[in-house]
């Protein structure tokens, strides 16, 4: 039997990587929390559409009872 290195592989896939420098974490802890913080505000504007259409919609129901 004869075993071959796997062609396809890259070299960082198997490389031992070095753990980031104290300015490089902070860094991608900025990212981090800003893409977060970027997802909070996309989901609060999405549930205050709903609840503005939920609104809407019991005025709606109510004026439609009313007649």
């Amino acid at each position: 039997m004869s075993y071959s290195l796997n062609s396809c592989m890259r070299y960082f896939e198997f490389a031992p990587t070095k753990p980031p420098t104290p300015q490089q974490a902070r860094l991608r802890s900025l990212q981090q929390r800003a893409e977060i913080a970027k997802q909070a505000v996309a989901a609060e504007r999405k549930a205050q559409q709903i609840a503005s259409a939920q609104q809407r919609i019991q005025k709606l129901n109510a004026v439609k009872s009313t007649v």
